[in-house]
């Protein structure tokens, strides 16, 4: 290829500037009143007009800058909210367990109701069972298997083996009451058949059944 060729000499490049070449200078004036200068700087205008600038020149950028202050007119608890409002960029905040839409279970309108805290627009997770642990009903605790001696106690107290705490309770009080020799007169043939019922009555409790 030859380097020399006049084909060369047609092609223009556009050379890009650089950070280090000035740029050019800008057209609008100084927004002082009564100065002619050229407006090089920007000077934030302040509180409620953020993003907006004024236009100074060099000098009267500085005594503006000198005098700036973004908090005036506000008093010390406006001023310390919004310090503490800056920390988080000035973005809403509630506190956990609050914001409705953050709720667990809680559904957006048009959405269907979801137990976790995060969306599953194609129900993958819930038809892994994903979240359906906490709707699940706890088993019942598994009765111990019952001894000779407290299947026998059960028999005294007229009970099968699927009697409850408080069906034995119940049964207990109306017995001793039943064969009890004070609600027969003071007759103690009974005696025996209510010490037998007492008797059962101390066994299943030594076996936690009441």
């Amino acid at each position: 290829m030859d380097l020399n060729s006049r084909l060369f000499d047609s092609i223009r490049i556009k050379r890009k500037p650089t950070c280090d070449e000035p740029k050019a200078a800008s057209q609008t004036g100084c927004e002082t009143p009564g100065c002619t200068n050229a407006g090089l700087y920007r000077a934030p205008k302040g509180r409620k007009e953020e993003g907006q600038y004024w236009r100074f020149c060099i000098d009267h950028v500085r005594a503006y800058n000198a005098t700036y202050n973004y908090f005036d007119g506000m008093n010390d608890a406006a001023v310390q909210a919004y310090q503490k409002d800056a920390v988080i960029g000035h973005r809403p905040t509630w506190a956990m367990g609050v914001n409705p839409a953050t709720r667990t279970g809680a559904a957006k309108p048009g959405e269907a109701k979801r137990d976790w805290a995060y969306v599953d627009p194609l129900d993958i997770l819930r038809s892994e069972g994903v979240g359906e642990t906490a709707r699940r009903a706890k088993p019942e605790p598994r009765r111990p298997k019952l001894s000779v001696a407290a299947l026998k106690a059960l028999d005294v107290l007229g009970l099968d083996e699927n009697a409850d705490t408080a069906a034995i309770k119940a049964q207990y009080k109306v017995l001793v009451k039943r064969f009890h020799p004070d609600a027969n007169g003071g007759d103690r043939s009974f005696e025996e058949r209510l010490r037998d019922i007492i008797r059962a009555h101390d066994t299943l409790r030594a076996a936690g059944l009441c």
